[in-house]
């Protein structure tokens, strides 16, 4: 069924009023089921399990990805299956949509742990309680539903604009529901065939498996080093050879090929113009610069070993500058967008609300922004040490920047949350010199207020589209922020960190986010004099190239095959990670290219068909059949996004079982005895 929706000349004459009464007559369907139990419950569990694959992808890359399409595909192919073993009924869509909400919130809810909590726990030394941790994201996120009520009726309702991300899921939603069923589950197929395969590398890569599989002598011992987390060194090494650059070994420099398709998948996601940029700044940190400042005696071994940890020491600084200075140059170069948002909310005089009795009462917005804000900066003074009046200062900043960010999610997909927690890092400079903790945790306060309202803004776009009940998302959102706190944060604490605060910044916990965070504020806190000149001379070239690639992007419109927050953003992951994602955006981008060429040929023979001679009696084309890279080149977030989530869910499961059970029972030497006799099927 075509969604139905406004034309751009009737969003321009249209008032709100006329616009809210035209969508309750023509979009809205109140009587079907929306927040159900069953869309409560399914949301939560999806969005549990399915925040830990944001976890873990936030802790190696720092970047949260989307979580509602995936969830939504789910969903519908479970409860297709429910119904056609006849003990359940399919989800209506409405259904679908509450329920993407809640798994949507509880996605993104887990990113304090790698950003700013885990910045403010390497610069304090101390580990912030798991219980404070949790009610300190729960309140930010509740703040965050209450900004941005206010903020939809200016968006969504009114301007209607197109939140990309929430436009597409609304789409996604559509086309499973009110279209062609065996469609639907092929894209799910696709999802759990893609869980699956992952989930099966990820456990063959796993070190206490290999060395039960080793012990059995399933598996030639000489390959165990390329299998088990892909050394492609160490087994080189066990031929002979040492590959090295001026005298250094590549393992040394992250230089790996690493096995799991977990980072292949999401540079499938991000598209070749990003993974391009990480592969073009990966050579230049790890190939190039790294080993000529180890030569040097710039860069400096721990313990007598360089790795990921000793370079990024050197190389965050440049790469940071780049970062920070392309992020605020894109926000600032359309200073039409800021002064829109503003302009927007004092637009129109107020009118009848039609939908009062379906959104979330504005007065509940009017009361609970005051309470929650007192609650945030008490919270913030008794755990953090943050100053009463500088806490109550960061609740306008919130506010500021929220509009600002929803206006830039809304045109864009894009939530500036880095520009935006950066501009508080450095009015917090100037405000409270040298005090780092308030630096990083106001910083913290904004990021996440305004990335909550911009997401949530961006979960109800669905909802808007298809007819759904804007109170029952505010409700999702809440029970999606809980369900992700329940699992997420204990196994961040006692899988991932393990109480060791010297996992953070390592190859395996490299959390770039919150080393962004750190760096930033020790830089506003002690300046640029306990730097080495070269990484002085980096953070120059860094913030130059940041704007240079911005504007050159800008000015050619977009066509400049290069961005420059991912070639900042190479010089804080391990070269591995990189070529990962490289290697799926680049795979991705020739099934796109090859796909479209099959698309103009079948066009191109259309239409020679349509100008052929009336007269001769040649049978009409039979249809065509698409090949599997068309399908799959349609297909690219289904693949990718069950990839991601599988080998995430594998790793993490595992890692549980390496904490609380694999430890004793692998080393076991009966274990392998157990194993063979039930391979041989001897009795025990």
């Amino acid at each position: 069924m075509a969604i139905k929706q406004l034309t751009p000349e009737q969003v321009h004459a249209m008032s709100l009023e006329e616009k809210d009464t035209w969508w309750r007559k023509n979009v809205y369907r109140g009587d079907m089921p929306q927040l159900t139990w069953r869309s409560a419950i399914t949301g939560m569990l999806l969005g549990a399990f399915l925040s830990l694959t944001n976890l873990y992808i936030g802790a190696r890359t720092g970047w949260s990805l989307g979580v509602g399409i995936t969830s939504v595909i789910l969903a519908f192919a479970l409860f297709k299956v429910v119904s056609r073993l006849g003990i359940g009924r399919d989800m209506t869509v409405l259904e679908n949509n509450a329920m993407q909400s809640i798994a949507t919130s509880a996605g993104y809810m887990n990113s304090p742990l790698f950003t700013s909590l885990a910045a403010y726990s390497m610069v304090t030394s101390t580990i912030i309680p798991m219980g404070q941790a949790m009610i300190w994201m729960f309140i930010l996120a509740l703040l965050g539903v209450l900004f941005a009520f206010p903020l939809k009726k200016r968006f969504i309702n009114d301007e209607q604009l197109p939140f990309p991300e929430g436009m597409a899921t609304g789409v996604v939603m559509d086309a499973l529901h009110e279209s062609d069923e065996k469609e639907g589950l092929f894209k799910a197929k696709l999802l759990v065939g893609g869980g699956l395969l992952s989930a099966a590398v990820e456990l063959l890569r796993d070190d206490k498996v290999m060395r039960a599989l080793f012990a059995l002598k399933s598996i030639p011992h000489a390959y165990d080093e390329i299998l088990y987390h892909g050394r492609l060194a160490d087994l080189l090494k066990r031929w002979g050879l040492s590959p090295a650059i001026r005298g250094v070994p590549l393992s040394e420099l992250t230089i790996r090929f690493d096995t799991s398709l977990i980072f292949v998948a999401t540079g499938g996601l991000m598209g070749i113009r990003t993974g391009a940029s990480l592969l073009l700044g990966g050579i230049l940190n790890t190939w190039i610069l790294a080993p000529l400042l180890i030569e040097q005696g710039i860069i400096l071994p721990r313990n007598g070993h360089y790795g990921f940890g000793q370079i990024t020491l050197w190389a965050l600084w440049g790469g940071v500058a780049c970062m920070t200075t392309s992020s605020l140059y894109a926000f600032f170069s359309k200073p039409k967008v800021i002064l829109d948002a503003f302009r927007g909310l004092a637009r129109k005089g107020a009118s009848k609300d039609v939908l009062a009795d379906i959104e979330l009462p504005m007065k509940l917005s009017i009361v609970g922004v005051p309470v929650l804000s007192v609650v945030v900066v008490a919270l913030g003074h008794l755990w953090f040490g943050i100053a009463w009046w500088l806490g109550a200062l960061a609740i306008p900043l919130v506010f500021v920047f929220s509009i600002i960010a929803v206006n830039a999610t809304a045109l864009t997909g894009i939530t500036p949350v880095s520009a935006l927690g950066k501009l508080t890092q450095l009015s917090y400079g100037f405000l409270a010199p040298k005090n780092i903790t308030t630096n990083l945790m106001t910083a913290g306060i904004t990021a996440e207020v305004t990335s909550n309202t911009a997401n949530l803004l961006m979960d109800i776009k669905p909802g808007y589209m298809l007819g759904g009940k804007p109170r029952h998302q505010a409700m999702g959102h809440a029970l999606g922020a809980i369900a992700g706190l329940v699992l997420s944060v204990p196994v961040w604490y006692l899988v991932l960190v393990q109480g060791d605060i010297g996992r953070y910044g390592t190859e395996q916990m490299p959390v770039p986010s919150a080393l962004t965070w750190k760096a930033v504020a020790e830089v506003l806190m002690k300046g640029l004099d306990f730097l080495h000149p070269t990484a002085k001379s980096a953070v120059v070239v860094g913030a130059i190239l940041g704007v240079v690639v911005e504007v050159t992007r800008q000015v050619t419109k977009n066509r400049f095959p290069l961005s420059a927050v991912a070639l900042g953003l190479a010089f804080i992951l391990s070269f591995s990670d990189i070529w990962a994602m490289f290697l799926g955006s680049f795979l991705f981008w020739l099934l796109e290219r090859k796909a479209a060429r099959w698309q103009r040929r079948q066009e191109r023979e259309s239409r020679l068909d349509e100008t052929a001679p009336s007269g001769l009696d040649a049978p009409p084309r039979p249809p065509v059949e698409r090949p599997w890279f068309a399908r799959a080149a349609e297909n690219t977030e289904a693949i990718c996004a069950g990839v991601i989530a599988g080998g995430s869910l594998m790793g993490i499961g595992l890692s549980v079982l390496g904490v609380l059970v694999l430890p004793d029972v692998l080393e076991a030497a009966s274990f392998t005895k157990l194993v063979e006799a039930i391979l041989d099927g001897r009795p025990r």
